[in-house]
């Protein structure tokens, strides 16, 4: 009797054990999968958030490396088709009269994976625009083919 108690308390000890080890075990895959599920989220920044904090910025030169060969940029009333150093030139002087001082996105559609599009809301002083970016896919890197920047009010 004193042996089958005692194999049952061994056992008993072995299960006890095994149990707080799957428990500890499984919180630290838990924390394991948590921590790179983070890290892969934080690593991959969308585009358009890169563009939304470089008008912020108004930094035309970073932006025009977004820039597709050609750009058919609208400008307030101005609609032309740009090169690529025409239009960083053209949107370096509407950023030279129009300071950005926020910027909110307002729309993005990024379902296609050949296409985005973001509509954000400019302010600049006492001024409010809608700036407008299309974007292609070319070569796995996403280029802006089409921005416009209207008066939004």
């Amino acid at each position: 009797m004193c042996v089958t108690f005692c194999s049952i308390e061994i056992g008993f000890h072995w299960n006890v054990s095994y149990i707080y080890f799957m428990r500890v075990n499984y919180r630290l895959i838990s924390v394991f999968i948590l921590f790179f599920t983070i890290q892969f989220a934080t690593v991959k920044a969308d585009v358009i958030d890169d563009l939304a904090a470089l008008v912020k910025a108004g930094n035309s030169k970073e932006l025009a490396n977004y820039f597709a060969p050609t750009v058919e940029m609208t400008i307030l009333t101005a609609e032309e088709e740009y090169a690529k150093p025409q239009a960083e030139a053209a949107l370096k002087d509407f950023f030279s009269k129009h300071a950005p001082s926020s910027v909110k996105i307002i729309h993005r559609v990024t379902s296609n994976p050949g296409y985005k599009v973001m509509v954000l809301s400019l302010s600049a002083g006492s001024e409010n625009y809608r700036f407008s970016i299309s974007l292609k896919n070319t070569s796995g890197k996403f280029l802006i083919t089409e921005m416009r920047i209207e008066p939004n009010g």
